[in-house]
């Protein structure tokens, strides 16, 4: 029998945001950013997940309100910014922009830097362009951009483990498009097709909440339950897969590894569930190796999701280590 642990137990009890506003960034995109906890605290800026996904009240509580000014912000296309799912000007290097731009706006001269998933990537292209303004460095399931990650969840590696949601997963597309489904979600996910769009953007959104964690409960699936899943959706997976169709906009296949001098003397803690069918631990160990002063901790109980047990504790564990960096 699963003994069920309460993330809520974990985390800081909620709070509201102080100050809340929108910053242009380019004559399309408006960014949504706030503020919470302590106005004179330590600085540290939340990078979500996705690409695409959003910010949660919720990302708040991973902070101790009394020391930490938490600063979160939705990237371009996602969440509260505008103009949603919007693909145009939405690169990884418009989004390092953003949070260099965003860090000027609040005055800020260096910040704690928190990143998962796609957070992790973004945090370290951020890190790695400008070193001098980040204090420190918290990442959890590590995601590099690299090919082997992208063809382990989109094209048939976690389907040996995950079988049935797999059949959802690539039901949508015809067979003789199979060999690429990147490819051919992008084709729909970016047609005039409108029933078409949406049954992909929910088709590849719940294949990616049924591999998030290692007990899986459509119950708390986001795309099941919540008013706005289509919104969700639709912006979620639209901006994932125009990302991984341009390979996360990098230059080479480990280009962040090949930048991780830049950033050696930064602290960090990188944080990785042993059982993570999104973003494997062999990602997470190939940082590990290239960046060994950071601190490096595999979960033994968990997946990718940073609302299980495990990591959540890990990431309390952290946050509360840097709260003084």
């Amino acid at each position: 029998m699963v003994v069920k642990q309460n993330q809520d137990d974990l985390l800081y009890p909620e709070i509201e945001a102080y100050d809340t506003g929108f910053l242009k960034v380019s004559n399309i995109h408006n960014i949504y950013y706030e503020q919470s906890g302590n106005p004179n605290g330590n600085p540290v800026i939340y990078v979500h997940g996705g690409p695409g996904g959003g910010t949660f009240p919720k990302d708040r509580r991973y902070f101790d309100p009394k020391t930490y000014r938490i600063i979160l912000f939705d990237q371009r296309g996602c969440g509260n910014s505008t103009p949603a799912a919007c693909l145009e000007q939405n690169t990884t290097w418009d989004l390092v922009s953003d949070i260099e731009k965003l860090r000027q706006h609040l005055n800020i001269d260096k910040w704690l830097v928190f990143g998962g998933s796609w957070g992790s990537t973004l945090s370290l292209a951020y890190s790695e362009k400008y070193p001098e303004h980040v204090k420190g460095l918290i990442l959890r399931g590590i995601f590099l951009g690299r090919d082997s990650e992208l063809n382990w969840l989109y094209q048939g590696g976690s389907a040996h483990l995950f079988p049935d949601y797999w059949e959802g997963y690539i039901e949508p597309i015809p067979e003789n498009e199979r060999d690429n489904f990147i490819v051919a979600y992008y084709k729909r996910l970016t047609s005039n097709n409108e029933e078409e769009k949406l049954k992909c953007a929910k088709a590849w959104t719940k294949w990616e909440e049924a591999t998030s964690k290692l007990y899986i409960d459509e119950d708390q699936f986001f795309i099941n339950k919540s008013e706005d899943s289509a919104k969700f959706a639709a912006a979620f997976a639209r901006i994932e897969c125009h990302y991984f169709i341009n390979k996360c906009f990098f230059d080479s296949q480990n280009y962040l590894l090949e930048n991780i001098e830049k950033i050696r003397n930064i602290p960090g803690i990188i944080i990785q569930g042993r059982y993570d069918c999104v973003c494997p631990a062999t990602t997470a160990w190939d940082l590990h190796k290239k960046w060994p002063e950071a601190e490096f901790h595999i979960v033994p109980d968990c997946g990718h999701s940073v609302s299980e047990y495990g990591i959540t504790k890990k990431i309390m564990e952290a946050t509360n280590k840097f709260k003084n960096i």
